[in-house]
């Protein structure tokens, strides 16, 4: 039998009140007097319980749906009803997607292991939504850490019949996520989306009395208010929002001055991606742990430039790869390491930690945030292989394809800011690393050459270091050899 879940009582004075959890979901076994349900109010928050031992049938009321007293808001099925509940459970959204995708095997989408010291993840995207088929090893969804994106693919070909976690839902390794149903087709999927939308244009089923009474008494209709409750239902701040800007508006458009009219002005509050989120505080942290300083210089970018214009064509088609500036700077900050080892060190503890190799993080900018994958044994490596390493890191970060390897690690950082016009900066450093240099924009500038004045293409110099390990006569010193180098690019090619 049948058993409604009311509201109860609302104390005296409160008109009424949200659903704010549901401890229970329908085809749950609950006993009597089990809390199912908390009910908030301006006030107290007032528990529903189970009248009898049971099994839920149906959730009418979703979490943040504005409710009044005695208000059906659930059913409950009566003694050993698991059989009778998944026909009550149709109208849960949830339930509506396997409905697509009969006929096959159910395979979990799960969590791939994540890397080590990484606890949780995010659900970024979504890719596929719940009745479109899907075929083997096409990506589902984007799982993000705050180190790298992890793609989940689908396990078979099917249909996706069910996501468990939406996108922001913080997850675990291993975690189900989904479901696909293996060898189902999506011929199903618009009968279920049919019943979908049946239901969406039914008011009862996307506001509850309350907001339709406010709605009515402000003659409103359901559809003209954007619903932000689970499952798109309107919620008593949907409707008070809705009249706000409303109300805002209006002055506006009844003003008889000739002064033109502004538009309304609207905010967007999104959440910190992980990446973003660790970005910031690993800048806070490099700034409150070390002793950072910078140091300037410029170069006279016409040696590079002509070397370049002369052989650019030339090198591109017996290597394959572009002649950037990047790959000079690379060439010329490993010289200078060599000579600088206390630049190419860390701290650990009590601990300077001279390194033997060369490994140096390039900052790239993606769609996500910046990050620093790492070009690894620099010195091993042609200014043609640079060229490549650097062209195939700055894809994967685009793509969101670089792996965990190739974002640990790196003794130096180099970033380039000229790429996006900066004349000047002072970058932050990449602890546990020791400095970070910075490149410019090229800019012709008037120069005194020999008692003349030429206009030369020169570019400044950044290079910000922490003063724990690295003293001025190094840090300037480094910067020089850097500067001198570039200058005089045959230097690099005959490792003078």
């Amino acid at each position: 039998m049948a058993i409604e879940i009311k509201v109860p009582q609302l104390p005296e004075s409160v008109a009424d009140a949200t659903v704010a959890t549901w401890h229970v979901k329908p085809g749950d076994k609950v006993s009597r007097d089990q809390n199912l349900v908390d009910i908030e109010t301006d006030k107290v928050v007032l528990e529903v319980v189970a009248p009898a031992d049971g099994v839920i049938g149906e959730i009418i009321a979703a979490e943040g749906t504005t409710v009044l007293a005695e208000e059906v808001i659930g059913q409950l099925v009566e003694g050993e009803g698991a059989a009778a509940a998944p026909a009550a459970a149709p109208a849960a959204a949830e339930a509506a997607a396997p409905a697509a995708a009969t006929g096959g095997e159910a395979l979990e989408v799960k969590v791939p292991q994540l890397p080590e010291s990484v606890a949780d993840a995010t659900i970024a995207t979504w890719h596929v939504q719940p009745g479109q088929a899907v075929t083997r090893d096409q990506n589902l969804v984007d799982i993000e850490t705050d180190k790298v994106v992890l793609e989940v693919v689908a396990p078979a070909d099917g249909v996706l019949a069910e996501i468990r976690q939406a996108e922001g839902a913080t997850v675990g390794a291993d975690e189900v996520i989904g479901i696909v149903m293996a060898g189902a087709t999506a011929a199903a999927a618009p009968a279920a989306a049919s019943a979908a939308a049946a239901d969406s244009d039914n008011d009862t089923e996307v506001a509850g009395p309350a907001v339709r009474r406010l709605l009515a008494e402000h003659g409103l209709q359901v559809a003209d208010v954007k619903g932000t409750g689970k499952g798109g239902r309107v919620t008593k701040e949907d409707v008070e929002n809705h009249l706000s800007k409303k109300s805002a508006a209006a002055p506006a458009a009844a003003a008889a001055a000739p002064a033109p009219v502004l538009g309304e002005r609207e905010e967007k509050r999104v959440p910190m991606t992980r990446l973003r989120k660790t970005i910031a505080t690993r800048l806070l942290e490099a700034k409150n742990s070390t002793a950072m300083l910078t140091t300037f210089n410029e170069v006279n970018m016409k040696p590079i430039m002509d070397l370049r214009a002369k052989y650019k064509d030339e090198f591109e088609k017996r290597h394959d790869a572009r002649l950037g500036f990047m790959g000079f700077y690379v060439k010329a900050v490993t010289e200078a390491l060599k000579r600088f080892p206390e630049v190419n060190a860390s701290i650990d503890g009590d601990d300077i930690v001279y390194h033997n190799y060369f490994d140096i993080s390039i900052a790239v900018s993606t769609p996500r945030g910046l990050v620093t994958p790492v070009l690894r044994d620099t010195d091993k490596l042609s200014l043609a292989e640079i060229e490549n390493g650097i062209r195939d890191l700055a894809i994967k970060g685009r793509d969101g394809k670089l792996t965990l390897d190739e974002m640990q690690g790196g003794n130096f950082t180099i970033t380039n800011g000229g790429v996006f016009g900066s004349l000047l900066s002072t970058p932050i450093l990449n602890p546990p690393q020791s400095a970070i240099l910075g490149m410019h924009k090229i800019q012709d500038r008037p120069m005194a050459v020999n008692g003349k004045v030429e206009i030369l293409p020169m570019m400044y110099l950044a290079l910000s270091y922490d003063h724990r390990i690295i003293d001025g006569k190094e840090s300037v010193g480094f910067l020089v050899t850097i500067k001198d180098l570039l200058e005089d690019p045959h230097r690099l090619l005959l490792d003078l």
